[in-house]
């Protein structure tokens, strides 16, 4: 694999990283509202399972955070290592 198109796929995996995370956080505060909503519901079965739900995704969110910080960084250090600008600017000329 060539590097542009290596950093291409790189950079493709950050951004889904990115959503993924967002998902997360989203999920996250959907189960806090679920969580408020019921505190006047008193229902026993969201009582119980509710709080190991959000304890789960935040774990994973956690997770999610640091393999997405590692990444990007490592995405960075081949673009710098690379000098991917400058390969993309031969490739932009390249294909007039």
């Amino acid at each position: 694999m060539d590097k542009l198109k290596k950093f291409g796929l790189m950079e493709k995996i950050v951004h889904e990283l990115e959503d993924l995370k967002n998902s997360q956080q989203a999920i996250i505060q959907k189960l806090a509202k679920i969580e408020v909503d019921n505190m006047e519901l008193a229902d026993k079965r969201l009582e119980k399972d509710l709080p190991d739900m959000h304890q789960r995704v935040s774990d994973n969110l956690d997770t999610i955070a640091s393999i997405l910080a590692d990444f990007a960084s490592q995405t960075d250090q081949f673009s710098d290592s690379n000098n991917i600008a400058a390969l993309k600017e031969q490739d932009a000329i390249n294909k007039l």
